[in-house]
């Protein structure tokens, strides 16, 4: 199972449009994936989410901070680095989040799940609505 984590690991990290179409080489065909946008089972669903990723966002890219696996589970902590265009500008934003995976026999991914928080790292960082939410974070802070 550590080499399957090492594996997966690496390919989020040099993820690219192309190497999208090999997901199914990390992922069983029946895998679930679930984000906070998300929950889609089956290779080709999980495809269509990563390639929408590539089409919604400028130069994304992973890094895994840090890996722990035990029997069949496994966790990868990450950094998602992009660029967002808020109006005419283009802005270079980070997601810190981690994904629970576990994995079949064959050392292949059969649930993936990202946890996130969008309302501090997208939602937040967004400039109308990112006001609102920081001045009810101040109204509910103890």
């Amino acid at each position: 199972m550590h080499a399957a984590l090492a594996r997966l690991a690496d390919y989020f990290e040099t993820m690219t449009p192309d190497s999208v179409e090999r997901i199914g080489d990390y992922y069983a065909p029946d895998a679930r994936f679930k984000d906070p946008f998300n929950d889609v089972r089956g290779v080709p669903a999980i495809r269509q989410v990563f390639h929408h990723m590539f089409s919604q966002v400028a130069q994304p890219r992973f890094i895994v901070t840090e890996r722990i696996g035990d029997g069949d589970g496994a966790v990868l902590v990450w950094q998602f680095h992009f660029n967002a265009r808020f109006g005419l500008r283009e802005r270079a934003q980070v997601i810190h989040g981690a994904s629970h995976l576990r994995f079949d026999a064959a050392g292949l991914v059969v649930l993936h799940r990202d946890y996130w928080d969008a309302a501090e790292e997208l939602y937040a960082k967004l400039p109308l609505l990112g006001a609102l939410m920081r001045a009810l974070a101040r109204k509910l802070a103890a």
